[in-house]
């Protein structure tokens, strides 16, 4: 389905960079394109679970899905660019060894072992979809999640367990108390630095909070990066701030986690839907904390718990970003 292109107003020059990973980073980059003719996203490589984590363990190469989606939401809007979208997401259902694998995975792991390179590698893949924008990874190699959880163990609920691994720590049920990454302190994406460091906004969230958003942050050469930066920076909250990795949060317990986590990093616009905002000004203080003003506009779709809807962030953003 082809998505109307909202007017640019004053915002299609501005050099825009978004962070995230999964479902989330793709909601933000497909309200994003329609804004913004200079769009980069930095991607999360942590996902050590499904056709990614097969990837990954056989030919120690950086997650592909993650990556994936991200070009998937910024293919062009013509039947070209619709069909090589369809056909990066195609997922295999076989009974044999390619059950489960996206087609998009096994090409971008196939042209990264061709050029020996994987951001080449990665343009390459957004010419052929026509994108509205660059992919470029968090890191220059894989990263492993590690979190202490209270109550992971249902056997042990009042203890605190390290778990390793993004899909784990995921589908947990217990409540994470930290968060950290192995190595701490990984090779570098140049381009992706460069890329925040050159921005006029850089945007974080919506996503898994713990294994999509706060990642970014924990690799210092990029935290370091997002903390010098010229660029505005903005936090998209999740639409439903209380479900999964942040169970029993508030929108204010993200800001706090971010500030713990970041203590250098300061914000200019925190990004609400009303549904996250049941006391207004508790949210606009803790986001003042943060050096940001609250920002609270209708993003969600209709009749689709949790989900954005492209036209509606793209007209929030616009007013933001313009």
């Amino acid at each position: 389905m082809t998505t109307s292109r909202l007017p640019l107003v004053s915002s299609h020059h501005r050099r825009v960079v978004a962070l995230g990973g999964g479902h989330g980073l793709a909601a933000s980059l497909t309200a994003l394109r329609l804004l913004t003719e200079d769009l980069t996203a930095v991607v999360t490589v942590a996902d050590d679970g499904g056709s990614s984590g097969r990837l990954r363990e056989e030919f120690d190469v950086l997650p592909p899905g993650d990556l994936r989606m991200a070009l998937s939401a910024l293919c062009d809007d013509s039947d070209w660019g619709h069909t090589w979208r369809d056909v990066l997401q195609h997922r295999f259902d076989s009974d044999g060894e390619l059950k489960g694998h996206a087609l998009g995975n096994l090409m971008i792991v196939s042209i990264w072992d061709l050029l020996g390179d994987t951001v080449k590698g990665l343009d390459l893949v957004g010419r052929l979809l026509g994108a509205r924008g660059r992919v470029l990874p968090m890191a220059g190699e894989p990263l492993e999640i590690i979190a202490e959880i209270h109550g992971h163990d249902p056997d042990r609920p009042d203890e605190i367990v390290e778990v390793r691994g993004q899909h784990r720590v995921a589908s947990s049920a217990g409540v994470v108390s930290s968060i950290g990454i192995v190595p701490t302190c990984p090779e570098p994406c140049h381009e992706a630095l460069t890329a925040v460091r050159d921005a006029d906004w850089v945007m974080l969230g919506p996503g898994s909070w713990f294994t999509s958003v706060m990642p970014h942050l924990l690799v210092p050469d990029l935290a370091d990066a997002l903390v010098a930066t010229r660029a505005k920076r903005l936090l998209n909250l999740n639409l439903e701030v209380h479900k999964g990795e942040t169970r029993d949060f508030r929108a204010e317990d993200h800001l706090a986690s971010l500030a713990a986590n970041a203590p250098d990093l300061r914000l200019d616009v925190v990004l609400a839907d009303p549904s996250v905002v049941p006391d207004g000004a508790s949210l606009r203080a803790a986001a003042a904390e943060l050096g940001a003003e609250l920002v609270v506009a209708p993003v969600a779709a209709r009749g689709a718990a949790g989900v954005h809807d492209p036209l509606r962030l793209a007209a929030a953003l616009r007013d933001v970003i313009a």
